[in-house]
C-alpha cells in the first residue's frame, strides 16, 4: 500500500480445509465435493485493488476465487487505521472489511435451496506491519 499516491494491493491465500463453522460435523461435511471440494481445490484465493477517498482506503474491488471458478467480490472496508507500533517503532495498519457473495455462483450447491440460502459474507480482519 502507498497511501501517498492512494495505491494498492489485497492477495490473501486460504487454507480450504482450515474454513472452522464452529461445529465439528459442518466442518468435516465443508471438505467434500458438494462444499468446498479441498481434495481437487485446496486453497481459496482472493486478490484485488484498494480504492482510496484520499488517502484513506474505503474498498477493494477484487476476485475470489474458490472450487476453481474466479468471480467478481468487491469488498467495504468498514475501518482502516494506522499508528507507529509503539515497539518496533515502525508502522503498522489494521482493517475490518467485508462483503458478500452467493456460494452458488461457485458451484457451492450444499443447503442453498433458495437465493438466501446461497448468500455468504466474507469477513476479513488484517494487521499488517511495515517492512
Amino acid at each position: 500500500m502507498d497511501q501517498a499516491a492512494g495505491t494498492g494491493t489485497v492477495n490473501i491465500v486460504i487454507d480450504a480445509a482450515s474454513v472452522d463453522f464452529g461445529h465439528e460435523k459442518m466442518n468435516q461435511h465443508a471438505l467434500k465435493e458438494d462444499f468446498f471440494n479441498v481434495s481437487a481445490f485446496p486453497e481459496i484465493t482472493y486478490a484485488g485493488k484498494l480504492v482510496f477517498d484520499g488517502d484513506t482506503p474505503k474498498s477493494v474491488e477484487g476476485e475470489l476465487t474458490m472450487i476453481g471458478k474466479t468471480m467478481p467480490v468487491n469488498l467495504m472496508i468498514n475501518s482502516f487505521k494506522c499508528i507507529t507500533h509503539p515497539m518496533l517503532k515502525r508502522e503498522v495498519c489494521g482493517a475490518d472489511v467485508e462483503g458478500e457473495f452467493n456460494r452458488r455462483d461457485f458451484g457451492m450447491t450444499y443447503a442453498s435451496r433458495d437465493e438466501a440460502g446461497g448468500v455468504a459474507k466474507l469477513i476479513i480482519q488484517v494487521e499488517a506491519l511495515k517492512q
